[in-house]
């Protein structure tokens, strides 16, 4: 499969922008074979908003942000991976979306809040990610600070995932760098699976991020990193190549729970 992953400067607040940013990624994608466009966390109204704005953008899986998707996925015959503020009833959640060409969908909830802006804003994940087919290859959706907790990605990888796609809007500085440059690469490696890490770019509001996306291989080898501006990534998933490294690694198969307690 071949994968591209669109790093993004957001346009505040403004979905019709967004969405139109996101459908040229498509574009360009699609016209150099791609079939998954991966955008970051949030891509659709922007990450530096109020909880009231969120409020107001916020839309449910039925909305007209969901159908706006997938007509660019039909249009441009690629799946298209996005972040957007989800409404559930009375309640926001910090969300992201696959939608597949011929209109099928997949949702993911954010399970791990970052700071006070996001817990002032959203109400966290109740379910366990899930692992679903995308064009014959098992996957998984987590969101930014998610892949950062190992079990959720080990939960991933137990359950057969080969792909895991992480919408991100890491903040820039030090610290965050060592996310994108070191974390995520070792849990790609430890669970001999492929992470596709999209990164938001540019400032927004108070808000700078880091960039630093990238498409990262089973062996934890970078298949393609971006820098700090604006970027189409691409790269080619080949399952195949990496059987020896999980030879040489298979820590899924000898992996002993019984000795992972406490207490």
């Amino acid at each position: 499969m071949l994968i591209s992953l669109y790093q993004m400067q957001p346009v505040s607040g403004d979905v019709a922008a967004n969405l139109a940013k996101i459908a040229q990624a498509a574009e360009a994608a699609s016209d150099m074979g791609a079939e998954l466009l991966v955008a970051p966390e949030l891509a659709v109204s922007g990450y530096g908003l109020s909880p009231e704005r969120f409020a107001e953008i916020a839309e449910g899986r039925d909305g007209e942000i969901i159908g706006a998707l997938s007509d660019i996925a039909a249009e441009f015959d690629l799946a298209i991976c996005a972040g957007f503020p989800e409404r559930d009833g009375d309640t926001v959640h910090n969300s992201a979306v696959l939608v597949r060409p011929d209109g099928a969908r997949e949702f993911y909830r954010k399970g791990h809040l970052y700071g006070d802006g996001e817990r002032a804003a959203f109400v966290p994940g109740a379910d366990s990610p899930q692992v679903f087919d995308l064009f014959g290859v098992r996957t998984g959706m987590l969101i930014c600070y998610d892949v950062e907790f190992p079990e959720y990605v080990r939960t991933l990888a137990l359950a057969g995932a080969e792909l895991v796609i992480v919408p991100t809007a890491l903040p820039d500085g030090t610290i965050s760098r060592r996310v994108a440059d070191m974390v995520v690469p070792t849990r790609a490696f430890e669970n001999g699976v492929f992470v596709v890490y999209a990164d938001l770019c540019g400032e927004e509001g108070s808000f700078a991020y880091g960039g630093r996306s990238a498409i990262i291989g089973p062996d934890g080898d970078e298949l393609a990193r971006a820098g700090a501006r604006e970027t189409l990534l691409v790269a080619e998933m080949d399952r195949t190549a990496y059987d020896e490294c999980r030879r040489q690694n298979p820590y899924l198969i000898d992996r002993r729970p019984e000795l992972y307690r406490l207490g």
